[in-house]
């Protein structure tokens, strides 16, 4: 399957945390058009690598090496193509192989399978990367290529969803009572991720999610703005109910007290964590306008500063070298690739297998995350155990 050429449904799997919380949202994003990122084709470009590994593992008559082979190379030709796209795609496959073989039965495996949801979705339908079922179970499997933000099997709609059109797909020929989900998200270090549930759990989640996906369809219900579920909203930057409460947060504080507690810091924390986000989307719109030619009272567009390149870099460096000014040292500076630009080179297992030893792990800048996020907590509190501990 052509990974570009999908079809969308207006309440789609992927975007089931936004409107499962916020109704109103699917509806104000069909005015907008839906761009793709450089990052979501990158994204896309991997799809296709994973979906044709895991064919051929599975079904070499349907892709064979050779065939496989060829579609690689024709790959390679894109211009996002990156060799890493390999290892990668070697974690989802080696992940799913290692579920397979461990297995009491063969399963029965489908790829890309595109599953219909409709009975809890108007209109529902949506791709899964790989499912599998054996014995009473049916697993769901998701491949994700982003590196920024780590996605959690746990009661993920999206997966539950897709869990959802495969059950009754197979319900008549497959006694299913257990459903797994994994998420792998292979450029994270910690990046599987597994939840399993009953098959009750998953019907309890398809009565609530009939409910929701009707108010959504008809454009009822209400608006729940909020950083997560604004985040990918194509509506974002002119959403009313979104402005309304961010302003909301940033201005109607209330009384402020000469002081305030850690409790206060932590809940208006919580409060305005999108109030920044806004304001760099609206300031983006706001530009978009002004450029335009449409107004934006109080605002308007100008010209940032200037920068300055060659036409012709040789040419000027041939030039600057005839004049008498010694290239090697003054026109070049020698500097050597960061670590991670090496192993990106020569790729991950060789590069530990050359060089690990002279790598060391340093600690991260402290920052400041959500009680929600999965790090150990930190401290620069010294701890009895440190303050005693003998010098060896």
């Amino acid at each position: 399957m052509g990974h570009e050429e999908r079809a969308h449904a207006l309440l789609s799997a992927s975007s089931a945390h936004r409107w499962l919380k916020c109704t109103r949202c699917a509806r104000l994003e069909e005015q907008f058009p839906d761009t793709s990122s450089e990052a979501a084709k990158e994204g896309t470009l991997a799809h296709e690598l994973a979906e044709m590994r895991v064919r051929n593992y599975f079904n070499p008559g349907d892709i064979s090496k050779r065939k496989l082979t060829f579609a690689i190379k024709k790959l390679k030709e894109d211009p996002l193509w990156d060799n890493e796209m390999l290892t990668h795609t070697d974690t989802y496959l080696d992940y799913i192989r290692d579920v397979s073989i461990k297995l009491p039965a063969t399963p029965f495996v489908e790829v890309e399978k595109r599953v219909d949801f409709s009975k809890y979705v108007p209109e529902g339908f949506g791709t899964a990367d790989c499912i599998m079922i054996q014995g009473n179970t049916l697993f769901v499997i998701d491949f994700k290529y982003g590196k920024g933000v780590p996605v959690s099997a746990e009661e993920n709609p999206q997966m539950m969803l897709y869990a959802l059109g495969a059950y009754e797909a197979c319900k008549i020929l497959y006694p299913i009572t257990k459903i797994h989900l994994s998420i792998v998200q292979p450029r994270l270090p910690d990046g599987i991720s597994n939840w399993e549930c009953s098959l009750e759990d998953l019907m309890e989640f398809g009565g609530y999610v009939k409910g929701r996906a009707a108010l959504a369809f008809s454009g009822e219900g209400e608006f729940a703005p909020d950083e997560k579920t604004c985040k990918f909203c194509r509506a974002k930057n002119q959403c009313r109910a979104r402005s309304d409460h961010n302003v909301k947060q940033a201005f109607e504080l209330g009384e402020l007290p000469p002081l305030i507690t850690n409790e206060e810091a932590g809940q208006r924390l919580l409060a305005m964590r999108d109030v920044v986000a806004y304001q760099k989307d609206l300031q983006e719109w706001a530009l978009s306008e002004c450029l335009a030619g449409k107004e934006v009272p109080g605002w308007k567009a100008v010209e940032g500063r200037r920068s300055r390149d060659w036409t012709d870099m040789d040419a000027a460096f041939e030039r600057l070298t005839k004049s008498g000014v010694a290239a090697e040292e003054i026109l070049w500076e020698r500097k050597p690739l960061t670590l991670a630009q090496i192993e990106k080179i020569i790729g991950k297992k060789d590069f530990n297998d050359a060089v690990g030893e002279f790598v060391i792990q340093r600690p991260g800048k402290p920052a400041l995350v959500e009680i929600s996020d999965k790090r150990e907590a930190i401290t620069n509190k010294v701890t009895a155990q440190e303050a005693f501990q003998e010098e060896i």
